[in-house]
């Protein structure tokens, strides 16, 4: 992740975009009335996504026609859940795509799936999951940002696969030899991510205390 523009087949292309509409619809109405709700959380809810930009554009070759990188969208999910980390990403790979020649307008819809729904949605239930089993706040944290980013080439690794299944092995064949070769570079970078995000929440936690009570009250309700 991102897989590169024009690498996917038209009607692949099509039908990840078409998966990923609703979810980025429904991540707009929820940053629309969050905002609306509680102005004071604009701040974090710019620097959570200024997070996924910057960590998410730091880019290692590794399968052909996509890369290894960062995500950075564990923590944005961790606080605002994983809907409004998905416009988030929308946002970073559109960006991305135009700016930096990372990912493509035609994979979009492919990379969102991945990056933005799939990762963001696994950081958050291991977040609140190890939450409600008594862990340690720098462990949940450090969970949902390592094996967020993990769950994101996990779908990349699958999203390859069923455009170019191996002519013996077939879908899972390639899946396995994608996911072999995206290990080598994405184990230690997804470390690395859990690591810098414990620094980065434990940061929020001494200077945004305000606004992170008000995300906890919405805990509840914020998907």
């Amino acid at each position: 992740m991102h897989i590169m523009e024009g690498y996917l087949p038209a009607s692949h292309a099509v039908g990840w975009g078409l998966a990923s509409a609703p979810f980025v619809a429904y991540g707009a109405y929820r940053i629309k009335r969050v905002v609306r709700e509680h102005p004071q959380v604009k701040l974090l809810l710019a620097a959570s996504g200024a997070y996924v930009f910057i960590l998410s554009a730091l880019k290692l070759p590794s399968v052909t026609g996509s890369c290894s990188h960062p995500t950075g969208t564990g923590l944005a999910a961790s606080l605002f859940g994983p809907t409004v980390t998905t416009v988030l990403s929308a946002i970073v790979l559109l960006f991305q795509a135009l700016l930096l020649a990372h990912g493509g307008l035609t994979t979009l819809g492919a990379n969102i799936f991945s990056m933005g729904i799939v990762g963001p949605f696994v950081a958050y239930g291991l977040y609140r999951g190890l939450q409600s089993m008594g862990f340690g706040t720098a462990i949940a944290i450090f969970a949902a940002a390592a094996l967020g980013d993990l769950a994101t080439y996990v779908m990349t690794s699958l999203q390859l696969a069923i455009a170019f299944p191996d002519p013996v092995g077939g879908v899972a064949g390639a899946a396995s030899k994608f996911l072999g070769i995206f290990a080598i570079t994405q184990i230690p970078l997804a470390i690395s991510e859990g690591l810098l995000t414990v620094i980065v929440w434990n940061l929020l936690a001494k200077y945004s205390k305000g606004e992170l009570a008000i995300l906890a009250k919405l805990k509840g309700r914020v998907a």
